[in-house]
């Protein structure tokens, strides 16, 4: 992986989630799932790279969250919704992907407003861990 700053990977935590936001006004709201989730790895990414450590390549929030809760034990409060962003990954990208990640379906309504506030939660944590390091 090429070395790189948090404030890169905070730049497409960003992007990615203004695309949620994008996507929960059009009412797509398996694409604001997977937004969400996609800027909440990126987050804990950057966290990681602002304490020195190259994060891994993974799409595993669950393994990020046990390298970043370390140096953010406040993160502890937010695994609950990381369990939920993991849900999202592949079954919001691919109409065959894992059957039974989602039990219910894809996404509804209500799960894409969880995840924006989960995913703004998540960007109050990590952002100020940033902010001297970016």
């Amino acid at each position: 992986m090429k070395k790189t700053k948090p404030a890169d990977w905070l730049f497409f935590a960003d992007s990615d989630f203004t695309l949620a936001k994008k996507a929960l006004e059009e009412h797509i709201f398996h694409l604001v799932c997977f937004h969400t989730q996609q800027a909440a790895e990126k987050l804990l990414k950057a966290a990681l790279i602002a304490r020195g450590e190259m994060p891994p390549k993974t799409h595993a929030l669950r393994e990020l969250y046990l390298l970043v809760v370390k140096y953010a034990p406040e993160l502890e409060a937010h695994f609950p919704a990381l369990k939920r962003f993991d849900r999202y990954y592949m079954p919001t990208r691919y109409p065959d992907a894992l059957p039974g990640s989602l039990p219910e379906g894809l996404p509804v309504e209500s799960d894409a407003w969880q995840a924006i506030a989960d995913a703004e939660a998540l960007f109050g944590l990590i952002r100020p861990l940033l902010e001297t390091k970016a």
